[in-house]
């Protein structure tokens, strides 16, 4: 079947679509009831159909001959650590760890809090929370112990499992410290936390709340799993909230299976047997469907990566890992490419490893320029894909869907919906454009695992996403689709910027200043102007072998965007600095930035990698 003709299937016939899609998995139980809609009028897949998502990513996979392939490697230069599980000792593992849980008293509908680590036993608590049904949520490993305590309160969980520390590239981060504080912190009062003492680090051990991950798993009993239905909660995973409060996106079993397993093969061509690298951590979404469930489930081997693009040891450090276990398909997000763009400009690392293996390059997590996917190209010679995705849909909105047709790419556009996505460009009163840019909406219903809820507060799902426009997800991104039908992501709908009435795009003119051959990666930001209302301005990171100042640097780009875009622009400043504030899952932290800049107070996000990139903005502006 062509795309156009997948397409249009799960659009005009949205619960015959996946139905036929949901065959692919092994249910307990399948009824007729795939997509309705509860009290609330929100919709739901599969909802009384019966699963256990840890039994599809393991235990199907057993019983199906894949018991000796590898299911799982562990490698983690920061520790100059590399373990190899198998499909049986992953399910092994898993049993064993349900079973641990569920002797503290966990059940099916608990919630379970997991804050750890990039070490096998973040996968495996996981997939052993699913096992007995209960519901996880992974906090990232190293998160501020206030934004920890923050997400107790709101999933209140009966238990919460972690480890005795973090390994960062120069330094060991005491885990348990962080989490002692944020349970004095939290109203809310977890009965027990299981800690997994790591070699680098023991943790002390509070006597009548704390367990030893390892003394506890020893007398453990294998757990069976137990069966759930369609609509019961896999996971929440929260996400940023405009009020400050994060939100607990709440994704089902059904739906997720469906989506996870569907998609490994129409987004990312990646067959059962072969070895997917998605270069993240399992405190972001990313982790959750690409590094855990979405290879498990399609009975692909998954690699589990405890470092960093660069400087472990150095800018080839995903190479290292593609040559030695023969990745076929790499999936990470620009500001990793930029990085090692930035350390290594003409890609001669490449040259020591063999990369024969490599057939597929994926990019998400925020918009990849023109001149970075240029870049990757040209250095690993294999096509780059560019997806659009979130949070709250769990899976790819809008992509090159090549497993089931290679479209010819455009710099820039995450090339089309993904099968299930009605896209739509609205104006502002939800009138549909055609040509123009807009805001980014999808047309109820949204397709299987997609959010469904907020955890604990329907009604702020209600009023953050389905508001705005009745009858549509409203995404907060803007955008557009061009005369071929190529969607274009501009970025968030509060990074338009208005300079003199006329509304820019700060991804156009990131994406011409990327353009410099000087130029690593960039920010673009509006700042308060009292005449034009606002003015661009650009922070900028050069690349390791440039020599330019920022006298000249600022002069070449002032006459590139106007050259490029256009004097209405307006843009005059730039400011170099070494290194861009982003969160840890890479995301440049523009609204912080332009607090700075126009004066305002702001918090430090509690998501952010580095602090003192803060104090480099306010330095070059003093």
């Amino acid at each position: 079947m062509s795309y156009e003709e997948e397409y249009k299937k799960s659009i005009e016939d949205p619960a015959g679509f996946w139905s036929e899609k949901a065959e692919a998995l092994d249910w307990y139980k399948k009824t007729d009831n795939v997509l309705s809609t509860d009290d609330d009028g929100i919709y739901h897949w599969f909802s009384d159909w019966e699963l256990n998502t840890s039994y599809m990513a393991l235990d199907y996979h057993v019983k199906n001959g894949r018991g000796d392939q590898a299911a799982l490697i562990y490698d983690s230069p920061v520790t100059d650590t590399k373990k190899t599980y198998t499909y049986n000792e992953l399910l092994a593992e898993v049993e064993k760890t349900a079973g641990m849980i569920a002797s503290l008293g966990i059940a099916k509908g608990d919630t379970v809090v997991i804050y750890m680590p990039m070490i096998p036993q973040a996968a495996i608590a996981m997939l052993a929370c699913a096992r007995i049904g209960a519901i996880h949520s992974v906090v990232f490993g190293g998160f501020a112990s206030a934004e920890l305590a923050v997400r107790i309160d709101d999933a209140k969980p009966k238990l919460i499992l972690s480890a005795s520390c973090g390994i960062e590239i120069t330094k060991v981060i005491d885990y348990k410290v962080l989490l002692d504080k944020a349970i004095d912190l939290a109203k809310h009062k977890v009965g027990n936390c299981v800690i997994y003492q790591r070699e680098q680090f023991k943790a002390d051990l509070i006597d009548g709340r704390d367990l030893d991950w390892q003394g506890l798993l020893a007398s453990a009993t294998p757990h069976e799993p137990v069966p759930v239905k369609g609509i019961d909660p896999l996971y929440i995973l929260y996400t940023s909230g405009t009020t400050g409060k994060p939100k607990g996106v709440v994704r089902e079993n059904g739906g997720h299976a469906v989506a996870m397993k569907y998609s490994m093969n129409a987004v990312y061509d990646t067959d059962p047997g072969e070895v997917y690298f998605a270069a993240s951590d399992v405190g972001w979404v990313v982790g959750h469907s690409y590094i855990v469930y979405g290879p498990l489930l399609q009975g692909c081997t998954t690699i589990f990566y405890e470092g960093k693009p660069i400087m472990t040891p150095d800018a080839g450090a995903f190479w290292r890992v593609i040559s030695e276990h023969k990745v076929k398909t790499l999936f990470t997000a620009p500001t990793a490419y930029r990085a090692i763009k930035k350390e290594d400009p003409d890609g001669e690392l490449t040259k020591k490893y063999d990369l024969s293996s490599l057939v597929n390059v994926f990019s998400a997590g925020e918009r990849l320029d023109a001149y970075t996917y240029q870049w990757i190209n040209d250095v690993l010679g294999v096509p780059v894909v560019d997806n659009w995705w979130q949070t709250e849909t769990g899976w790819a909105i809008a992509s090159n869907l090549i497993g089931i047709e290679v479209m010819e790419t455009k710099p820039g556009s995450a090339t089309m919906p993904s099968p299930g996505f009605a896209i739509e460009i609205l104006d502002d009163e939800g009138n549909r454009l055609e040509n123009d840019e807009g805001n980014i909406a999808i047309k109820l219903p949204l397709p299987p695992s997609c959010l469904a809820t907020i955890w604990g507060d329907t009604q702020r799902f209600v009023d953050g996403y389905l508001s705005d426009f009745p009858g549509y997800y409203t995404s907060g991104d803007g955008g557009y689709f061009d005369e071929d039908g190529y969607l274009f992501v501009m970025g968030r709908t509060d990074d338009v910027i208005n300079v003199a009435g006329h509304r820019l795009s700060t991804g156009e003119i990131e994406e011409c200043i990327s353009s410099h051959p000087d130029i690593a990666e960039c920010a673009v930001i509006g700042s308060h102007d009292d005449l034009k209302g606002q003015i661009p301005v650009g922070f900028i990171v050069l690349k390791a072998n440039s020599d330019k100042d920022d006298e000249t640097i600022s002069k070449e780009l002032v006459s590139l965007v106007r050259d490029k875009i256009g004097p209405i622009v307006c843009y005059k400043d730039s400011h170099l600095v070494k290194r861009l504030p982003k969160t840890r899952s890479g995301k440049i932290l523009r609204k912080t930035i332009k607090a700075i800049v126009d004066g305002n107070s702001y918090t430090v996000p509690a998501t952010i990698d580095d602090p003192t990139s803060l104090d480099e903005i306010k330095d070059v502006l003093a």
